[in-house]
């Protein structure tokens, strides 16, 4: 069973709204949906990497927070309800010194006022890069 308010989801509508915001500066585009997952793609390079060459452990939040926000935002209806972080963890697992990573944001648990997301980042061969999890809060238009 879907999760998604619309069943309507354009991948480049989805990037194009961070064009002028973070995700955009990183690079992030959105590439795949499932019944309750949602997955974009990251370069890593110059504009991702710490002073020492890696993936910033920041830039990973960045994307995690993104693609789990957004998949937050398309289970509600928009015209009614938003939401916003409350909190986010992340495990860096693996280095990645260059080519994309890929961040699936899966549903763990959809409710009226809270949501909560797991995020696995994996490199180019699939292994594990981070492991991030947030949960989100939904609120009314009118609050935000």
């Amino acid at each position: 069973m879907s999760i998604w308010h619309s069943s309507e989801i354009d991948f480049e509508i989805l990037t194009r709204l961070g064009d002028a915001s973070m995700p955009g500066h990183l690079g992030i585009v959105f590439t795949g949906r499932g019944d309750d997952w949602l997955e974009a793609t990251m370069p890593v390079d110059q504009r991702t990497h710490q002073p020492f060459g890696r993936l910033h452990g920041g830039a990973s939040v960045a994307l995690a927070e993104t693609v789990a926000s957004m998949a937050g935002a398309m289970t509600v209806d928009p015209a009614e309800k938003v939401v916003v972080g409350l909190e986010i963890n992340a495990n860096h697992i693996r280095p990645v010194r260059e080519g994309p990573v890929t961040a699936r944001a899966s549903a763990e648990a959809i409710g009226r006022t809270t949501q909560v997301w797991t995020i696995r980042i994996t490199d180019e061969r699939g292994k594990l890069v981070c492991l991030s999890r947030i949960t989100l809060a939904v609120i009314a238009m009118s609050q935000a």
